[in-house]
């Protein structure tokens, strides 16, 4: 239990750690603090997606098996069986094999090395990852082959008779681990449009193993959404505890950090106030970032808790109060726009460490989203003036974000997810992919939009986003002509009607290259415009639900918004030359 500092309000913690520092103990490298946890999370976790599948093999084999479509499955191979080709044989087989054991271990191994080894690419924790995800769904697979017995399709099989059950797919399941893991380091550490070109292509390798294994007549079709499912329950329960935990310690206190470069003023560290969500930062973690600061020079921080009535805004403005020249702010989207708030228009500079499930701004600024390494990352850069937006409307009181607002489909998006708690707390974002595929059928409202006082435009909308940055989880850039520091907002009016006007809206979403240039609202049916402003007004015909951030707020019909050139100073990494 912390005691608050002389002189501090109450809340203020200006504790040091006591015993061992995590890093070294007896001049010898231990695990990190955490470690242990995450270790016991994988397992139980892993224990529950064996008893998943286990659980839905035998439900597939007995109680379910005269049910459709389970019924339908041998019409299906069937079908695929009268429909082979020399060619597509051939090419089956060269999809089969980038599911084959032996290629998996090859490809494993050879991406773990050149994670470890090779400079400039990602550390140890990325290779754990792949490789203990790889490793996890072959053993929860080994599992499954021992507890659910079925045999193989009824028709010719191009593969001789394997002695594994045949649900789930184990070819499926380890493309799945494997590919699926590289497309999430693709995601995290790719920039530009050959990032999701690169993870789109790395996605589809597992579908077109298990479309391969269907071919060949190695396995039902659940077999294969068994195997899809395994191998991604996989990647969630692994990545969720040691990537978007950030359960690392930061380098050794001892590691000094480098020297300014010529011509450039060393920041006087002065006092430091580290702003921390408890919900998202346990501490193991606030002892790591503690470590952090020491070795760039900010001795004696101050750790201040949010809580549910102040999400940061009070804690912040009190810091600077008691003349704080750091503050650090170490929380989801929601915490960051709080801390904002109070920090708008002053000197004061912001260092941002990433621990929600969202981290918005965190991702377009290019920051590590392992918290150590962000604030690290932070403290070795510059300060930058960074904008931020202004927003009012009816029951909305003025309010700053600093990634992105909107109203319609991502803000009901947005008020189910967080309606979901246990769900966020373990898939992390693509909790709100999945709830984006809920809300798809929202329905339309008409809008009126004024941009710079320029005259009304009249449009109907599923979704009107305003930005400050473009790019969202997964590394889709829905605003392509967005930057924090251009002294502008970016709007996103979406309108797809039909599958085919969302097959058209998702095309021109996944070129950003080709949408920036483009004003697509002039377009006859082409659902996505965009649109570059310094103020806007929106009238919608119907109350909409609206967010700022990430984080919902009363619904209703009118809104303005304007961007604050400049509003905060932020520590962000050096630009590369």
């Amino acid at each position: 239990m912390s005691t608050a500092a002389p002189g501090r309000p109450a809340g203020l913690s200006g504790e040091r750690p006591g015993g061992e520092s995590g890093a070294e103990s007896g001049g010898r490298r231990v695990l990190p603090r955490g470690t242990g946890w995450s270790i016991r999370s994988i397992g139980a976790l892993t224990v529950c997606q064996a008893t998943l599948m286990v659980g839905l093999g035998l439900l597939i084999t007995g109680p379910a098996r005269h049910l459709w479509p389970l019924t339908a499955e041998d019409g299906v191979n069937e079908s695929l069986a009268h429909a082979r080709t020399a060619t597509l044989t051939t090419l089956s087989s060269i999809a089969s094999e980038a599911g084959n054991t032996m290629t998996v271990i090859a490809v494993t191994l050879a991406t773990c090395l050149g994670l470890i080894l090779i400079p400039r690419l990602p550390r140890w924790r990325e290779s754990v990852f792949l490789a203990v995800a790889v490793s996890l769904q072959s053993a929860v697979f080994l599992v499954i082959t021992f507890a659910v017995d079925r045999h193989r399709p009824e028709v010719h099989r191009l593969d001789g008779s394997l002695p594994t059950s045949s649900y789930t797919s184990g070819h499926t399941g380890a493309a799945t681990a494997l590919y699926g893991g590289l497309a999430v380091l693709a995601a995290s550490r790719l920039r530009g449009p050959w990032r999701t070109v690169v993870v789109c292509l790395l996605c589809a390798v597992p579908l077109l193993v298990g479309l391969a294994r269907l071919y060949r007549g190695m396995h039902h079709p659940t077999d294969v959404a068994g195997g899809l499912v395994n191998g991604s329950l996989s990647l969630l329960i692994v990545g969720r505890a040691l990537l978007t935990e950030g359960r690392v310690t930061a380098p050794p206190a001892d590691t000094p950090a480098p020297a300014p470069a010529a011509g450039e003023a060393r920041r006087d560290p002065g006092s430091t106030a580290v702003i921390f969500n408890p919900t998202v930062t346990d501490r193991a973690g606030r002892e790591a970032l503690r470590r952090v600061l020491e070795q760039h020079g900010h001795h004696a921080p101050v750790f201040v808790e949010t809580t549910a009535d102040d999400p940061g805004g009070g804690q912040t403005a009190g810091a600077i109060r008691d003349g704080a020249t750091l503050v650090v702010v170490c929380g989801g989207d929601g915490t960051l726009r709080a801390a904002a708030e109070s920090l708008a228009g002053s000197n004061v500079p912001l260092a941002l460490v990433p621990c929600g499930t969202g981290n918005l701004l965190a991702r377009n600024l290019g920051l590590p989203l392992a918290p150590a390494d962000a604030l690290d990352a932070a403290l070795r850069g510059t300060a930058r003036r960074v904008d931020l937006g202004r927003i009012e409307g009816d029951g909305l009181a003025p309010a700053h974000f600093a990634a992105m607002a909107g109203a319609g489909l991502d803000a009901a998006t947005m008020r189910r997810a967080n309606a979901n708690d246990r769900a966020k707390s373990l898939l992390g974002w693509p909790t709100y992919a999945l709830a984006v595929l809920r809300e798809m059928r929202g329905p339309r409202t008409g809008v009126s939009i004024r941009l710079d006082g320029a005259p009304a435009l009249r449009r109907t909308a599923r979704m009107v986003l305003v930005g400050n940055v473009g790019s969202v989880q997964g590394g889709v850039t829905l605003l392509p002509a967005a930057r924090p520091d251009d002294g502008r907002l970016d709007l996103l009016v979406l309108d797809p009607s039909g599958i085919a006007g969302w097959l058209r809206a998702v095309r021109t979403l996944l070129r950003p290259g080709k949408a920036a240039s483009e004003r697509h609202g002039d377009e006859a049916g082409v659902p996505v415009e965009f649109h570059t402003f310094r103020r806007a007004e929106f009238v919608f015909d119907d109350p909409q639900p609206r967010e700022l951030d990430g984080d919902p707020v009363d619904s209703g019909r009118r809104l303005t918004v304007e961007v604050r050139p400049g509003a905060l100073t932020m520590l962000l990494p050096s630009r590369e030359k």
